[in-house]
């Protein structure tokens, strides 16, 4: 069995590339996505930071926007 190679992000992709915002947008719609079986928050979360290369800022800031702000007023509040 032949062993396979990891895949990476092309550069324009990675953390500070021209193309960072649209790995970020399907980052919500990732952890928003209730259709399939995709696992819960916590896998998601592990995913997106140990296998996409979001940092954990960004991570917050998607998660953010899946909720429509309600992570950071529950932070506030």
């Amino acid at each position: 069995m032949r062993k396979q190679s990891a895949k990476k992000l092309k550069p324009e992709y990675e953390y500070g590339g021209p193309k960072r915002q649209e790995i970020l947008d399907k980052a919500v719609k990732y952890i928003t996505d209730t259709t399939t079986a995709l696992g819960t928050q916590n896998e998601k979360h592990w995913f997106l930071v140990n296998k996409i290369g979001l940092t954990e800022t960004e991570y917050l800031e998607c998660l953010n926007k899946a909720t429509n702000g309600e992570l950071v007023r529950n932070l506030w509040n």
